[in-house]
């Protein structure tokens, strides 16, 4: 998948270790962190609904969680 709101591996690795401290559970992942986090920027570059992200990114329930994990971390840290 290849979108214009997609950010480059490269400049996903530079905030890899914020988004993976705000993990809450021990089991492996199942779909990779970078396709998570391009689905979530997708969503608020596009202004789209949940349920409407494409069929391209995870089940938009999974996007949305990761969603919310990464903003009550944020939020905690102010």
């Amino acid at each position: 998948m290849n979108y214009p709101s997609n950010i480059s591996r490269q400049q996903f690795e530079l905030i890899r270790p914020d988004l993976e401290a705000a993990r809450r559970s021990t089991r492996p992942r199942k779909y990779d962190l970078y396709e998570l986090f391009c689905a979530v920027v997708y969503v608020l570059r596009t202004g789209c609904q949940w349920r409407e992200l494409p069929v391209d990114f995870p089940r938009w329930q999974l996007v949305y969680y990761y969603y919310r994990v990464w903003s009550e971390e944020q939020i905690m840290r102010a």
